[in-house]
């Protein structure tokens, strides 16, 4: 993958993190702030617990780190979504899992389109 082809699939996966957050303070009651600055995104939730999500440009990676710890994510061309490196998990499943766990209520999370 080229560093534009990277920096354009990382850049949709936080769009995605993004409208995932506004459809989820439209149709809850979560109150779910998700501030971005260039490549990080940090999810707020109501609890004071956060989520923080950034691009790792040099390895083309995004990194995840939450409650239940931080995980690395290479994008699976084959598969077309966003692995963990070491195998446990798909991006969009892993962060639903982990948002709903911090937030103590169930929230989705997918990607775009």
């Amino acid at each position: 993958m080229t560093d534009l082809e990277y920096l354009d699939r990382a850049d949709q996966l936080l769009m995605a993190v993004e409208q995932c957050c506004d459809r989820i303070n439209d149709e809850t009651d979560a109150d779910l702030d998700a501030q971005r600055v260039g490549g990080l995104v940090t999810l707020v939730f109501e609890n004071r617990r956060q989520i923080v999500i950034n691009q790792q440009k040099p390895l083309h990676e995004i990194w995840l780190a939450a409650k239940a710890g931080g995980f690395h994510y290479r994008f699976d061309e084959e598969k077309n979504v966003w692995m963990d490196t070491k195998g446990a998990g798909e991006f969009f499943a892993n962060l639903t899992q982990y948002a709903s766990a911090q937030s103590a209520m169930p929230l989705e999370f997918k990607a775009l389109g």
